[in-house]
């Protein structure tokens, strides 16, 4: 528990003071709540940059160290403003009680997600190689792995396990998204600003995904919902539209969403830019030029890989087109009113009628056409860009591509969705709302609506064990070829979903699991490996000679010949990614 905090504290405050410090620069006087995403993207940058240097997350985390203190100096003057604070707190501490909700509800810490989508395995064995220097096949691949690079400096510097530096980094993502949505209520009385601006950043299939560990993908909908928002600011706020670097901060976002998410990410970014510049009018090109020439600059080092990524599997449309779903997704989830803990569940599938889901659909939709409407009319350009950018996106991954990116496209459009419903019934005055009973009953019971099933969402993630080995996976070519037995701890079962991570981790071969307590007197027929715990001193069967030590784990070989066909089942890596 302690290591998750303070690896997403340590994220928070480096982004935070960065970000601020970044906009500082670009001649910004006073606070702004983008500071979250331009921090957060120039801290991924910069942790990457320092992964092929001497000392790796070492120096990536002295260099990140060195920038938030340089940072805070700059900005010691303006230490008498407390708006700020006040209106931050009553934000990140709901986001970070949501973001706890997992574990709170599952009795331990762990690795997210485990039992809704294996994922994390690859990330996590790709970010024990970056840590000691070493390459990986994510790697070779082109895959972006800014955030690893962040997991890698706080495991080597702040000595954190990499199960709880990827859960600190999930959660502080999910508190940095709800202070960025705060740009866009600005001027609002403090209660209704940190309610709906909470919404925005956690709506439904963001806490969904955030339940399944899918951190680049909730990074990716955070990115995109401050990028459309920095464009406002530059557009719309007479603090920035002053400023010759105004186009900046929406640069270095989009930088980040590069080595966060590589090219693929700015499909959204890109096409909410150009759409944006369609329906512009009154644009200063200078600025803009200043800010693509940062950008252009920032990413040219990642041009190589991001050409080598677009060969990765996930963009084959015939391949694994499901991933860990169990069909297309409804795009009505985007809208927040969805009463499901497991966002791939069909209607009427759960405890929930089907008419509810219904609606909700409903209801959400009308409010999501008023809600264009009114931006629309009030020359809300950007966010109207942005709601555009992502639906076509979505359109055109339904069409062509697989159910695994059509619904990734979904969330990472989610925000701004829950955002185009919310802005225009929010920003009246409380004298005007006083004249609007029916409008703001509407908009409280969608808001009321909508939390409540994020908060389903968050409370039903599982949690996987405590600590991750990267010992399960090495030795998997040394088992594949035969049947294996492991001996799991009871805990380790019953309450971390350790089976599903225990069988994952050994794809591709032939897996049986039992308890440690209630293992057989011999293991079933045709196995030659057994795993166990390092705690065992001696062999579990007869006939069993210790093999090798992988801490935590030892395996054991059979002698002499295999006799017997194994009844353990094939785990095969296609097998284990549908999941249930």
């Amino acid at each position: 528990m302690v290591a998750t905090y303070a690896a997403a504290l340590a994220v928070l405050v480096a982004s935070l003071a960065i970000g601020q410090g970044a906009l500082a620069l670009c001649g910004l006087r006073g606070w702004s709540w983008l500071s979250s995403a331009v921090g957060l993207a120039l801290v991924c940058a910069i942790c990457w940059g320092a992964a092929n240097l001497p000392g790796e997350g070492w120096t990536a985390a002295a260099l990140v160290l060195a920038l938030a203190v340089a940072s805070v100096l700059l900005l010691w003057r303006r230490r008498e403003e407390r708006g700020p604070v006040r209106a931050g707190l009553a934000v990140a501490l709901p986001a970070a009680a949501f973001a706890s909700l997992p574990f709170l509800v599952e009795g331990h810490f762990g690795i997210l997600g485990t039992g809704f989508n294996p994922d994390m395995s690859q990330h996590l064995l790709a970010t024990d190689r970056l840590a000691v220097g070493a390459g990986s096949q994510l790697e070779v691949q082109g895959y972006p792995l800014g955030p690893h690079a962040v997991v890698a400096a706080l495991n080597d510097a702040l000595g954190i396990g990499l199960a709880q530096a990827f859960n600190g980094l999930t959660m502080a993502v999910a508190i940095l998204a709800p202070l960025a949505a705060l740009a866009a209520f600005r001027g609002q009385p403090l209660v209704r600003r940190s309610a709906v601006a909470l919404l925005v950043g956690l709506p439904y299939l963001v806490a969904s995904y955030y339940a399944q560990g899918s951190f680049k993908e909730t990074m990716q909908a955070f990115f995109l919902l401050a990028f459309v928002l920095s464009l406002r600011e530059a557009a719309g706020n007479p603090q920035w539209r002053d400023m010759p670097l105004r186009f900046v901060p929406a640069a270095l976002i989009a930088v980040g969403s590069v080595y966060a998410y590589s090219f693929p990410g700015l499909l959204w970014l890109g096409g909410a830019l150009v759409i944006w510049l369609l329906l512009e009018r009154r644009l200063a090109l200078k600025p803009l030029l200043l800010g693509l020439a940062i950008f252009l600059i920032a990413v040219l080092p990642e041009l190589g890989r991001m050409i080598d990524f677009q060969r990765f599997e996930t963009f084959d449309p015939s391949g694994p087109g499901l991933g860990n779903l169990f069909g297309q997704l409804s795009p009505f989830e985007a809208l927040g009113i969805w009463p499901s803990g497991d966002f791939r569940v069909a209607p009427g599938d759960g405890a929930v009628p089907t008419v509810v889901y219904y609606l909700g659909a409903a209801f959400g939709s009308v409010l999501l056409l008023y809600g264009l409407a009114e931006c629309w009319r009030r020359r809300e350009l950007t966010i109207v860009a942005g709601f555009a950018a992502a639906a076509g996106l979505y359109l055109a991954a339904r069409a062509g591509g697989t159910p695994y990116t059509a619904a990734k496209a979904l969330e990472v459009g989610a925000p701004l969705v829950v955002l185009a419903i919310l802005l225009p019934i929010t920003s009246v005055s409380w004298r005007a709302m006083r004249h609007m009973g029916a409008k703001v009953a509407i908009g409280a019971a969608y808001w009321v609506a909508a939390v409540g099933c994020s908060v389903l969402a968050f409370a039903n993630a599982p949690v996987g064990p405590t600590d991750y080995s990267p010992a399960l996976t090495a030795l998997r070519p040394l088992i594949s070829a035969d049947s294996a037995l492991v001996l799991a701890p009871d805990r380790l079962l019953d309450e971390e979903q350790g089976e599903r991570y225990l069988v994952w981790e050994l794809r591709g071969g032939r897996v049986c699991v039992e308890r440690e307590s209630e293992a057989d007197a011999a293991p079933p027929p045709g196995v030659r490996f057994v795993l166990t715990t390092d705690s065992a001193t001696q062999s579990p069967f007869p006939g069993f000679a210790l093999r090798r030590r992988a801490a935590p784990y030892l395996l054991w070989e059979r002698a002499g010949a295999v006799r017997g066909q194994s009844p353990c089942p094939l785990i095969a890596v296609r097998q284990a990614r549908q999941g249930p």
